[in-house]
């Protein structure tokens, strides 16, 4: 199946769009006559969809998707990301999970070899209400670093995601082995999700300094 980039007769039938890109979606969907249904990951996206004229849907009526696309906070040289600055991470992952092909699309800032080496605001952690201070306590001990509860900024308390959870931020201070880590801390009580999305990424397109886009892709194992 070709690619968005590479088919303008691509089969656009189920399709997540992301929030940045809604408005460049719209007008090729105009253009080209394209019948698509956008998936949000979060309130903002849902409004952006209804805003454009694009057709909303969800995982109930399409429960496979073509094709995710979503912006990253750090992409390593394997394709692993870290998302979530913006607290969407859990319904981010879950679009990503359903769709065929998962492409990112991201500014040069976000291009690392190793995660943490360009984001330092921590690895996002999605997390019960009632069990932010054990899970706190479970991350420090078992993987060092810090954790902080991620406050509000327009209102009084943390910030609460769509799904009424908070967010932990997870500075690490080394480098980890991130398939087994994010595998770990999904297993600790409290926890709903992680903002590790590991081998998901087919596809990652940098958008550089000087206009033009370097490419990374998925190597073969």
């Amino acid at each position: 199946q070709a690619r968005p980039e590479q088919s303008s007769s691509w089969d656009w039938k189920r399709f997540y769009d992301c929030p940045c890109s809604a408005p460049i979606r719209a007008e090729r969907v105009r253009q080209e006559n394209l019948t698509i249904f956008c998936i949000p990951t979060s309130f903002q996206a849902r409004q952006l969809i209804l805003q454009n004229g694009l057709t909303l849907s969800d995982l109930d009526r399409h429960p496979e998707l073509d094709v995710a696309i979503d912006g990253a906070d750090e992409v390593d040289s394997d394709l692993n990301l870290i998302k979530g600055g913006g607290g969407c991470l859990t319904q981010e992952k879950i679009v990503a999970g359903y769709a065929k092909c998962f492409i990112v699309i991201a500014d040069y800032r976000k291009k690392s070899r190793s995660l943490g080496e360009q984001w330092k605001k921590g690895i996002p952690i999605e997390v019960i209400p009632m069990a932010y201070v054990p899970v706190t306590r479970a991350l420090t001990k078992n993987f060092g670093g810090v954790v902080e509860l991620r406050m509000a900024v327009s209102k009084a308390g943390p910030v609460v995601t769509d799904n009424g959870n908070f967010i932990l931020d997870w500075k690490f201070d080394k480098v980890h082995e991130w398939s087994e880590v994010n595998t770990a801390i999904k297993m600790i009580p409290g926890v709903v999700e992680t903002g590790l999305f590991i081998g998901m990424a087919e596809v990652v397109y940098f958008g550089m300094e000087d206009g033009s886009v370097s490419v990374r892709e998925k190597q073969p194992r």
